[in-house]
């Protein structure tokens, strides 16, 4: 029966009603698979897009962060250097050891060493410590000179030179005198000094 009624359909029409139904079922497919790729690509691309963005970022965080460790880095070793010229704490063991190598490298005999309290300035303290010590007048020249060449800051004030003897043709004297490295302060030791500062007057 269905036969005889697509057999009285003239061939014009059966070509339209196939191509119609060719079109129906394209567009069926379109809509059901077609369209739905077309969105999963569109959001893989979208993804795709937002991790490069992504990954941008962060290798410009990578670079940022590796400037900082190095300026870190930088840093550390400056403060290291600085510690060592103008250290943060009195340190008397450290600066014995500083003068004592320098008396040793002049030939002088370091007899005597007293310890003094430290004297607080405004962004430093003095460190003091009495000396006493023996040598040819030439030795005790050059001892003078190796405690201005230190790598701490240290200076030698007060001096007394006493009991010229003549050992070997050379004149022995004794020294004694106020030798003074520095600290730097803490900032809570500065910020208390300039409140009585201000205080004061």
């Amino acid at each position: 029966m269905a036969e005889s009624v697509l057999a009285k359909v003239p061939v014009p029409a059966r070509f339209a009603i196939s191509a119609g139904l060719l079109v129906l079922g394209a567009l069926a497919y379109y809509v059901v698979f077609y369209s739905d790729i077309a969105g999963q690509i569109e959001g893989a691309v979208a993804t795709r897009t937002q991790l490069e963005a992504d990954l941008k970022k962060a290798k410009a965080a990578e670079v940022a962060y590796q400037k900082d460790i190095e300026e870190l880095a930088r840093r550390r070793e400056r403060e290291r250097e600085l510690n060592k010229i103008l250290p943060a704490t009195t340190e008397y063991p450290a600066f014995l050891s500083s003068v004592q190598t320098v008396a040793n490298m002049a030939g002088v005999e370091l007899s005597a060493w007293t310890p003094e309290p430290e004297v607080k300035e405004k962004f430093y303290a003095k460190v003091p410590m009495k000396i006493e010590l023996t040598g040819r007048f030439h030795q005790v020249a050059k001892f003078f000179f190796g405690i201005g060449q230190n790598d701490r800051i240290m200076n030698i004030e007060n001096i007394t030179i006493s009991k010229p003897t003549i050992v070997d043709r050379d004149v022995v004297v004794t020294v004694t005198g106020l030798a003074t490295a520095f600290r730097a302060l803490g900032e809570d030791e500065t910020e208390g000094q300039s409140g009585t500062n201000r205080r004061g007057g």
